[in-house]
């Protein structure tokens, strides 16, 4: 029983530590770095509480160093998803019924545990497993994913505390109910934050989940499962399965008790799994909430008036941090003809200057694709572009996989504004540049707003206002996430709420309350303290 209002106020985003060289945060992480490197981890899925191991191995390894061998992963198979179903829909009962506060505390807990005593773990086994510099996993594995949980809890409590009016002799009200079923959450490779929060933003709104993750996430997915069960999550609420997509699709999106999914991915997969979900509509006890976040082909469009050291920074930033493999990573800009000399100098210079390498070295600003499958996806890109005739090669252009997946960050020119690295998304570090005339950009905006299907993140470049006006309202729908005199990418919880529409997903916005909504089913219910004992109402006297 609730005996007082517990308040949960907005919380103050986790610092990000900054690892100069001296600082303690660095020692730390180095330390953590050896040590993992140096044991061979076991890695169970959890279901129910309980480790599972089958026996059938997946070796997980750098993808800057795929010789060493940084453990093994238990497969799973169809007879463990449906275990993990049937661990959620047991574990349901209990867990919505368990009061907010006590549910608030366990990712509240679990938040603050990430922050300090498993910070440079969860920025390890990102940096690892997933080839992230040690910045970009800061940001990432330690302080966005805090920043889900504290957020998370705040938005909820602020959507539990919107009622609705009562009349005279009324009392209304308006109870948060979880959805009537599981919750699926598949999540990718790239954003170890994004792993914490398919599966808990459901999970604090009282729901009970199967979590897939990507096979490339798993080294981080495992540590921040071991991490919600030290902070006291029940038997059941998150169950982690390491079996094959279709596998998980077959098992889950056919059950009468699917209730959701929440996912991330590639576009090509969430039109799957919606046409899935769609063929399976009768046999579901409610409609199912669909939250995707996909695909993109992410624009700067640099306007005349526009800072050349500005441009340039956010095009060395935003397309090639984490090889480019961020959704909103810029993958196509749009330079003035007045100013495209000089941007391919500063590009060209600043590119010359990164340095790429094992993320154990601090100083490696560039790390490897996550894994084969990609590199030979984006070499495929680059191979093409040296010998077309509408593309040329400007800078990079390279890639070695002989001791880890080593893609070179490459600069294109288009010669054509829709050659198709302008138009595909590639996922990977390269970054393709069509210079137009400088009196045509407003026509230019037309061709970035038409050009891709998706619409996901875009930032414009300009020290002239109306200028920044007009590609603001010209590129409405092309981003779901727009910057101003910045790069497309680095949304903070709470700050930029993130996501997309038209390709790129539903635009459900992780980071804000519309998302927590969406695993949300509102029941109004109304109570009259005097009720009417007869059915006749006034106008139905005589006079």
């Amino acid at each position: 029983m609730k005996f007082g209002n517990f308040p949960y106020p907005t919380p103050v985003n986790e610092p990000v530590l900054n690892y100069a060289p001296g600082s303690a945060e660095r020692k730390r992480q180095i330390e953590v770095l050896k040590e993992l490197k140096g044991q061979t981890v076991d890695v169970p899925m959890y279901i129910g509480g309980q480790e599972v191991r089958t026996g059938e191995l997946l070796r997980l390894a750098p993808p800057h160093e795929h010789a060493h061998t940084l453990g093994h992963a238990h497969r799973g198979g169809a007879e463990h998803v449906k275990q993990a179903v049937d661990a959620a829909l047991a574990a349901r009962a209990h867990w919505q019924s368990l009061s907010f506060e006590n549910r608030a505390a366990i990712f509240l807990r679990a938040a603050e545990l990430i922050a300090t005593k498993y910070r440079a773990y969860m920025n390890g086994t990102t940096m690892l497993g997933q080839s992230k510099n040690v910045y970009q996993a800061e940001i990432d594995s330690a302080c966005e994913i805090v920043d889900f949980l504290r957020f998370n809890v705040h938005f909820l409590s602020e959507i539990y505390k919107q009622q609705p009016i009562s009349g005279p002799g009324v009392h209304n009200r308006v109870e948060y109910r979880p959805l009537e079923g599981f919750v699926l959450a598949i999540t990718p490779f790239n954003f170890t934050a994004i792993g914490g929060n398919l599966p808990t933003a459901p999970a604090l709104c009282g729901n009970t989940v199967v979590w897939k993750c990507a096979d490339t996430q798993i080294y981080s997915a495992q540590m921040f499962m071991r991490i919600m069960q030290e902070a006291g999550l029940p038997d059941g609420v998150i169950n982690l399965v390491y079996a094959r997509g279709p596998v998980v699709g077959e098992q889950c999106l056919a059950h009468r008790d699917f209730a959701g999914l929440h996912f991330t991915g590639s576009t090509g997969t969430f039109n799957h799994l919606w046409h899935a979900i769609g063929s399976n509509l009768d046999n579901y006890r409610s409609y199912p909430r669909i939250v995707g976040e996909t695909g993109g082909k992410d624009f700067v469009v640099a306007h005349p008036s526009a800072d050349p050291d500005v441009v340039a920074t956010a095009l060395l930033r935003g397309a090639f941090e984490y090889q480019g493999q961020k959704c909103s990573a810029a993958s196509r800009c749009y330079i003035p003809r007045s100013m495209a000399e000089t941007i391919r100098t500063k590009m060209a210079d600043g590119m010359a200057s990164f340095k790429m390498g094992t993320t154990e070295d601090f100083g490696n600003f560039i790390n490897a694709v996550i894994d084969e499958k990609s590199f030979d996806s984006i070499m495929g890109y680059i191979n093409a572009a040296h010998t077309d005739a509408d593309v040329s090669v400007l800078v990079g252009g390279k890639g070695d996989k002989s001791v880890g997946y080593f893609v070179e960050p490459t600069l294109l020119e288009a010669r054509t504004p829709d050659y198709r690295t302008m138009c595909e998304e590639i996922f990977g570090p390269v970054l393709t540049m069509y210079v137009y005339e400088d009196d045509k950009w407003s026509d230019t905006l037309r061709l970035v707003d038409n050009t891709s299907p998706y619409a996901l993140t875009g930032a414009v470049i300009s020290q002239d206002r109306g200028s920044v006006e007009e590609a603001v309202n010209a590129l409405r729908h092309a981003a779901g996430n727009f910057y101003i005199n910045d790069k497309p990418t680095g949304a903070v919880v709470g700050q930029q709420p993130f996501g997309g529409a038209r390709g790129s997903g539903t635009n459900d916005k992780a980071g804000a309350m519309l998302n927590l909504y969406r695993w949300l089913s509102a029941r109004t219910i109304k109570e009259t303290f005097v009720p009417p004992t007869d059915y006749r109402y006034p106008f139905l006297q005589s006079e």
